[in-house]
Formats: C-alpha cells, structure tokens, sequence
C-alpha cells in the first residue's frame, strides 16, 4: 500500500502543477494579471518538486515524464498566452492595424505552440542534460508574467501599441526553438573557474531584486538570454 501511495506522490505533484496553470490561465482571461502571475510561479515550484521528488523516492517513471510535459504546456504555455491574449484587447492599435483589432489577439497562441514544441525537443534532446537549447519555458513564462504584470501602465500608454508586442511575442517564440546554447544554473561544485558565467549571473541579478520590484524577473530573464548568447559566442571563436 505505501508504494502505491509513493509512487504517487510525484504525479500528484505535477498535477498541482497542470491546476495552478488552469487557474492562471482563466485569471488572464479575466485581466486578473497578478492572480495569474503568483499562480505560474506555484506552478513553477510544484515543477521544481515533482522531479526532485521522483528522484528521492526513486519512482520515476515514462507516464510521469509524459504528464510533466503536459502540464507544462499549461502552465508556461497557455498561460502566459491567455495573459498577452487578454493584453492584446488592451494595448493601442496603430491606424495601419485597426482592421486586424479582432484577430490579433488570437495571435497571443502562437507562444503556447512554440512553448509545446519547446518541450518536446527537450524531451528527445539529449544534448540538454546540463545545459538549455533555446529559452526554456519557465523562463519565457516568468518573463511575459513579470513584464506585464511590472509594466502594464507603459504597456498599454500611447508609447507601445500592439504592433510592438506581437513582435516582441514573435522574438519570445523564435528563442524557445532557437539553437542558441542557455546555461543552466546546475553546480557540480563550487569552483570559480567552472561556474565562473552562473556566479556573475547571480551576483548582478541582486540588485535587480531589490530595485525592481514586480520587474525584476522580467530583467532578470532578458539578462539571463543575454548573458548566454554572448557565452556561447566567446566558446565559438
């Protein structure tokens, strides 16, 4: 009985991960951004644990694979999809996109597809054991959240218009599938010289933390990208 119960426990955890998504994406859908933004972050660490804890008690399995995955669709998916979808019946549209008003939001679901593909490359990737190919989709998540939920005031200001953020959303969608190398912050030990890149990565995100308020994830994301292309490019010359 204690195994059936064991056995469990990860898949229970991933599914509190596949609720929290659900729940983020219908508080998008009612413009309740904040709502949806602390919901993906419980799905981020309901994520974070239900691998951990199939590690522990050693009960990993392929369905357990299958079912994270599927509910990272969710969570860091459709969900930050629904937030730029409700985003999109806000923002200021220029005189050349009026006609578009009706259909552009809809465009928002493009993020969740390119956020599925995302995943399944990393599922066959085996290339991603210590590092990232292309953003991951926690990341790409906790970016839109942080953004939208830190800048709404300038998001929907004369200043920006939905031009700008369906291309922005089209750059987010390119760098999930992008053959760009990510670092990932994983520590075989503590070494300068080995983690040299991961350690000023985590220095300089400290100020933004505390100056940044709501932004700072966003910040942080875009200097995290950053930071791993111009790693990558140095290992290449």
């Amino acid at each position: 009985m204690a195994n059936i119960i064991t056995r469990q426990i990860p898949n229970s955890i991933t599914c509190c991960n596949l609720i929290s998504g659900c729940m983020a994406t219908g508080a998008a859908f009612y413009g309740n951004y904040s709502w949806a933004f602390l919901l993906i972050v419980i799905g981020a660490v309901f994520d974070f644990f239900d691998g951990m804890s199939a590690r522990v008690l050693k009960v990993s399995s392929p369905i357990g694979k299958e079912l994270d995955s599927l509910a990272d669709v969710v969570t860091f998916g459709v969900a930050p999809s629904a937030m730029i979808f409700h985003l999109f019946h806000r923002v200021v549209y220029p005189d050349f996109m009026e006609p578009l008003r009706d259909v552009m939001p809809y465009t928002a679901f493009l993020m969740a597809a390119f956020s599925a593909l995302r995943l399944a490359k990393f599922n066959i990737d085996t290339r991603q054991t210590s590092s990232f190919i292309g953003v991951p989709t926690p990341a790409n998540t906790l970016f839109w959240a942080s953004l939208i939920v830190g800048n709404y005031g300038f998001l929907v200001s004369e200043k920006f218009n939905a031009f700008f953020l369906f291309m922005f959303m089209l750059l987010s969608c390119f760098l999930l599938v992008a053959e760009i190398p990510m670092f990932a912050l994983k520590f075989k030990n503590l070494s300068w010289q080995d983690n040299k890149i991961k350690f000023i990565f985590i220095l300089t995100c400290i100020p933004m933390i505390i100056f940044l308020g709501f932004s700072c994830f966003a910040a942080i994301i875009a200097w995290y990208v950053i930071l791993s292309v111009l790693t990558s490019r140095q290992k290449t010359h």
